[in-house]
């Protein structure tokens, strides 16, 4: 997936530089009417999530709070969330976000963050003193994640919730419940029946434990319930895949959400979602951009369940909308896809340890705030032992290695997939892996069947980025669609663990001066995004279609030339998919199409 660059995410929660730090708070805010205790909600051996929650002890308000801390050399935060962190060599400093700093007298708020190495914090400053009164060390512990809670009795209205106690060094008071991430009743007991819920609906609940100092740990696993009666949207007729990727970027320019998925009509004609991406750092699965992720506010008009989020919710962002959506729609499956153009470097670390970095991706992918969110994991490697925005040189079994310490990792519950490259030509980059032995550890590769042929050679000649087979002329043997499943399959991949992929997008040049493929040019046609590229549904509009070739697309207008998928042409691929006996098809990406899901539905009707 070439054009895969991640936009900026202005709004991110990143770490700050130094520079941007504002002065400690006054002392008329002094430490002692307040507390900061630090937990560790999760460590897998190279990194960590730890949370600290900062309390107004005091019979005052506090307007703003300020947490600072010392980790040893070789441990630091990577990422955080609903605090503003800083570094100054080994000393950490988290200020309140401008919606959070408030805290009336009893009132408690928390942040968290991600965290390389394994040192714990020490030398905690609250506002400039001491966080717990006394001395300088974190104070009484927050405690333990409860049990995932089982539901059982569950009636069109109801359902009982039970879970195994937390635990705390100073004891369990009591325990919140949470229905889609909003807490809907505190109890003492391990037990809570829910009700007043509506029929045939999908619901998720976690619990966490609150101690006496009335600090708050990380919340349990999720348990998906649905209650019994009521009707939900229609799931795709067929058995065969219908995947699309929706790309967390998409919510900043594109301003495209999962809410589209909905208005568009195109949920109720896709199987499988694939969220792009996470990312690859130093051999290990991470979170890209987490504001987008799991903190974006959406308003009540912008959601899927046309509720808005609140400022305390555990779960915001593009993985609560993506719970909203399968609740609406519960035939659908969603992947966690890392890695892609920009981010596959990672991957030659990955695969030097691949039992860690298996490790690392299943704590990204069961991170108890979204858990209930996630079917399964892809890993779009572009490409190993071979040359994409880097170069890859750990040999061809690394590949295999890597899924296969995936799959003993996820076991049999979870989908394991990848999207792989599309070369077919003799010694290209199919010949440069093991994917024939990799396949037995996979659910189903994700070929991607386009981005042949662009301006990345601005000269030309002009061809169709996705031919579906080859043609007189074509630029490049091997180089379409039906050469790359024919060696795959030739490698002892089943057809049915092959996916076609088609581009939602068009790719195109200037300076031509024929209509027919195969002219020159002097450069890549403008873009709205990016130079050489456009989605289709632009391009149906700006430069239609005058002919096809080779189970494609193209179109010539003024000095420009375009190839791109049309509901026809796709009607057409997906016939010969049938014909192959494939698994089913994918897509790049979701926003590329029109408002009403003409592809998607293209992709629908052909495959049922």
């Amino acid at each position: 997936m070439r054009f895969r660059h991640r936009a900026a995410a202005g709004f991110a929660t990143l770490l700050l530089p130094l520079a941007t730090m504002v002065g400690l708070a006054t002392p008329a805010q002094a430490a002692t009417s307040a507390t900061a205790t630090y937990a560790k909600t999760q460590d897998w051996g190279s990194g960590f999530e730890g949370k600290w929650t900062v309390k107004n002890t005091g019979t005052t308000a506090l307007s703003s709070w300020t947490v600072e801390w010392d980790f040893p050399s070789g441990t630091s935060v990577t990422s955080a969330w609903d605090a503003d962190v800083t570094s100054s060599g080994t000393h950490w400093t988290a200020k309140n976000k401008s919606w959070n700093g408030a805290l009336a007298p009893g009132a408690s708020v928390s942040f968290g963050f991600n965290g390389s190495g394994s040192g714990s914090p020490a030398n905690c400053k609250l506002n400039g003193g001491s966080c717990d009164g006394g001395s300088t060390e974190p104070g009484d512990s927050a405690p333990s994640a409860p049990g995932t809670p089982s539901a059982s009795d569950i009636t069109n209205t109801s359902v009982k919730l039970s879970w195994s106690a937390a635990t705390d060094d100073k004891g369990v008071k009591n325990y919140d419940v949470l229905r889609d991430g909003s807490k809907v009743a505190t109890v003492t007991a391990t037990s809570y029946t829910d009700t007043g819920l509506t029929a045939g609906t999908d619901y998720s609940y976690t619990v966490r434990a609150r101690d006496t100092a009335d600090q708050t740990g990380p919340v349990s696993g999720a348990r998906a319930v649905r209650t019994t009666g009521g009707t939900t949207e229609p799931p795709p007729t067929g058995d065969k895949v219908k995947l699309g990727y929706f790309t967390e970027w998409g919510v900043y320019g594109r301003n495209y959400h999962v809410k589209n998925l909905v208005t568009s009509g195109s949920a109720s004609k896709i199987t499988h979602i694939n969220y792009a991406f996470g990312n690859v750092k130093n051999g290990q699965c991470t979170v890209d951009d987490t504001y987008a992720a799991y903190d974006k506010a959406y308003t009540a008009d912008q959601s899927v369940s046309g509720t808005a989020d609140t400022w305390d919710q555990p779960l915001r962002g593009n993985f609560n909308q993506l719970r909203q959506l399968k609740a609406k729609y519960p035939h659908i499956k969603v992947l966690y896809s890392f890695g892609g153009w920009t981010y596959s470097g990672g991957f030659g670390q990955a695969a030097a340890n691949a039992a860690a970095f298996a490790k690392s991706c299943k704590a990204v992918v069961e991170d108890p705030r979204w858990a209930d969110v996630f079917d399964g994991i892809d890993i779009d490697w572009e490409y190993p032992n071979a040359c994409g925005l880097t170069c890859d040189t750990s040999g061809p079994a690394a590949f295999k290695n890597l899924m296969s310490a995936l799959r003993t990792e996820f076991g049999p519950n979870y989908l394991v997939t990848a999207a792989i490259t599309a070369d077919g030509s003799s010694g290209g980059k199919i010949d440069a892996a093991d994917y024939g032995g990799a396949a037995q550890y996979l659910d189903w590769y994700n070929v991607m069947t386009y981005d042949y042929f662009g301006a990345f050679d601005k000269d030309g000649p002009t061809a169709p980025h996705s031919p579906l087979t080859s043609y007189p002329g074509i630029p490049q043997a091997g180089f379409n669609s039906a050469d790359a499943i024919a060696k795959l399959k030739a490698k002892g991949v089943p057809s049915k663990k092959l996916l076609l992929g088609i581009g939602f997008y068009g790719r195109g040049w200037t300076g031509v001066t024929q209509s027919a493929p195969g002219g020159s040019a002097t450069g890549a046609a403008p873009g709205t995004y990016e130079a050489g590229i456009e989605d289709y549904k632009v391009l149906k509009n700006s430069c239609p279609v005058t002919g096809t070739i080779a189970g494609t697309a193209y179109a010539y207008c003024g000095s420009n030339w375009w190839s791109y998928d049309t509901p026809s042409t796709i009607a057409g691929k997906m016939s010969w998919a049938k014909n192959q006996g494939l698994g089913g098809a994918f897509f790049w990406e979701f926003s590329g199409d029109t408002g009403n899901g003409e592809l998607v539905t293209a992709i629908d009707k052909g495959l049922t």
